[in-house]
């Protein structure tokens, strides 16, 4: 770890308002990458929020959410973000083949064509940078503008986790072993 996470009390009253925050919120906890962010109060006040939004609060269950979140930690290699949430992805139902596929770069097998989508567009932006106009006009039609803004949400969102994680080498709680190469 590059970075020396701050008690709270340790921190300055901005970062423990923030930090009570965190806790007072449907997580129960902070963040791991809040942790991080603190150095930046404010920064870290909206972005754990925005956060608690888009995990809590999409019009997808987790089980779909947590497909654009493994993309994306798998896209950055993210290890503490795949641990979390691989997690997490199981937790919500999704199917452990699917989990595997996405850790080994295979395109997974959906039965969900919801869950096809997210996935697919996750990758599109990842790998591509965009979304082609098929793709889009599919995905609007099958998830509605509020989801493709969302799931650009969850992708963007934990882009800046996985950064965040990588840059500060935030380690897995002991005993764990990354899934990802």
């Amino acid at each position: 770890m590059r970075l020396k996470l701050l008690s709270p009390g340790e921190m300055s009253p901005d970062q423990k308002e923030t930090y009570d925050e965190s806790i007072a919120g449907k997580r129960g906890a902070p963040p791991a990458p809040m942790m991080a962010w603190l150095n930046s109060p404010q920064m870290a006040k909206h972005a754990t929020r925005l956060g608690e939004q888009l995990r809590f609060n999409t019009i997808f269950p987790a089980k779909l959410s947590e497909i654009a979140i493994l993309v994306t930690a798998r896209h950055w290699t993210s290890h503490y973000e795949w641990y979390a949430h691989k997690r997490l992805a199981l937790k919500g139902g999704m199917d452990p083949k699917i989990i595997d596929d996405i850790r080994d770069r295979r395109t997974p097998t959906f039965d969900d064509p919801k869950g096809q989508m997210i996935y697919d567009v996750a990758k599109s932006l990842h790998e591509g940078h965009d979304v082609s106009k098929p793709l889009y006009d599919a995905a609007v039609e099958l998830l509605t503008v509020r989801g493709v803004t969302e799931v650009i949400g969850l992708c963007g969102y934990y882009t800046m986790v996985s950064m965040t994680l990588n840059t500060f080498e935030f380690g897995l709680p002991d005993g764990e072993v990354s899934d990802l190469a």
